[in-house]
């Protein structure tokens, strides 16, 4: 098995309502992770990465240093955690809460890891 998939970028406004638009998600203490399969309407080019990320903080989360500070933790966490044990052809967005600047680490990883497991797209990886 390879040992990760490349993860692409969601950059869009339509892209990230249609995922928030199929209602499949997993709310926890650091984040909120919203999830759509690939399909005709809406994939990556042939050839393009099987996993594609969004990343979103809205006012509420803070003020601009804590929503990128929030924004740049949550991308680190799905760049450790997606390209190995996310399932491919699934788009995420993940969603910044008011404790994800300052949720512990390990927390964070869990909380995704735990987002994962319940919506069924977690891989476990051989080796």
């Amino acid at each position: 098995m390879a040992p990760g998939h490349t993860v692409g970028r969601l950059m869009r406004r339509p892209e990230f309502l249609a995922v928030a638009g199929t209602r499949r998600k997993h709310v926890a203490p650091g984040l909120i992770l919203q999830v759509r399969r690939h399909d005709d309407k809406q994939r990556p080019a042939d050839g393009g990465p099987p996993i594609r990320l969004g990343l979103t903080a809205s006012r509420k989360v803070g003020n601009a240093v804590v929503r990128n500070r929030a924004r740049r933790r949550l991308r680190e966490a799905a760049r450790q955690i997606l390209p190995i044990h996310a399932a491919p052809g699934h788009d995420f967005v993940l969603v910044a809460r008011g404790d994800t600047a300052e949720r512990p680490w390990s927390d964070l990883i869990g909380d995704l890891t735990a987002a994962l497991k319940r919506l069924g797209l977690w891989r476990e990886t051989e080796g």
